[in-house]
């Protein structure tokens, strides 16, 4: 594969075009919002990739029939992404996998835009932001063919990513549906005043969010049941586990308590400025990956 298409340059798709362009492929990039393309240029300086292989078209169909691979990147619409998926469907070539980036649509429904070649579209959704994060969760729908999967998967690991394939299809995947049952809990303990929002992310960054970048929560477990590993962990702390899940809270996005964050997160960052906490961020993140990578972790 040479060429990528981009369908959809936000900050997803921005982030995406400046991977592709890093790993020395070519990128055809279309967004139908004004200024676009210098948006999108400006973005891919920024992260530092090459842009002398980046080329723009207002054309979705001229952009999917250029392309090896289509990452479509539109807004998180069903609406939108059935009409940009129909364009790209009707002028790619049959064997170019469609992926969404979508972040909890259902594939089978994207499909429904694919009126030519349903069985290559599935959703490849990163994580944010795709140029630094490997994640890459490989969602087939109903009527995904499983070359197409195999082909994502080939590609997304090529390029550096570390693909997970789902077996079955569900409203926000996978990882998504994790992080909701973290935020379930942890918007209920604010809200019942256990804790504030700056505790939360304090106890979540220096205690088990260290332990889960390097391996994960089941292997985390194994680990701390010493020489009797997970089955020693379920055996002592299951039954306690399972009382602690039936006593997990229920909560309501209700607009007090969405007050109650953003006045949280507020207050925590201090006025600090997102942007260049995000650099930040990023630094780190490259240089956590590089020592996982070293410690044979990656």
């Amino acid at each position: 594969m040479t060429t990528v298409a981009v369908l959809g340059t936000g900050v997803i798709g921005t982030s995406w075009a400046a991977h592709f362009l890093r790993h020395g492929l070519s990128v055809v990039a279309t967004d139908p919002a004004a200024g676009a393309e210098d948006r999108l240029r400006a973005g891919v300086a920024a992260i530092g990739a090459p842009a002398e292989r980046l080329r723009f078209t207002d054309d979705v169909g001229a952009a999917a029939a250029a392309a090896d691979f289509v990452q479509e990147n539109g807004p998180e619409r069903e609406d939108v992404k059935l009409a940009v998926i129909a364009a790209a469907d009707a002028a790619a070539r049959p064997d170019v996998v469609i992926a969404s980036s979508s972040s909890g649509l259902l594939p089978s429904a994207i499909a429904r835009g694919a009126a030519h070649h349903p069985e290559r579209v599935l959703v490849g959704h990163p994580f944010q932001p795709p140029h630094v994060v490997p994640l890459v969760e490989v969602v087939p729908g109903e009527r995904t063919a499983e070359a197409a999967v195999d082909a994502a998967v080939a590609f997304y690991t090529g390029v550096g990513k570390k693909p997970v394939r789902l077996r079955r299809e569900l409203p926000g995947h996978v990882v998504n549906r994790l992080q909701a049952a973290l935020w379930q809990e942890a918007y209920s303990l604010v809200e019942r005043g256990v804790v504030s929002v700056a505790d939360i992310d304090t106890a979540i960054s220096n205690g088990p969010g260290l332990r889960w970048a390097l391996l994960g929560p089941f292997a985390t477990q194994h680990l701390s049941g010493g020489a009797g590993g997970i089955a020693h962990v379920l055996e002592h702390l299951g039954p306690p586990t399972e009382a602690w899940w039936r006593d997990l809270g229920q909560v309501t996005l209700t607009p007090a308590l969405v007050d109650a964050i953003v006045a949280g997160v507020d207050a925590e960052l201090g006025g600090a400025d997102p942007a260049e906490l995000a650099t930040r961020r990023d630094t780190a993140l490259r240089a956590l990956l590089d020592l996982k990578a070293e410690g044979g972790l990656g």
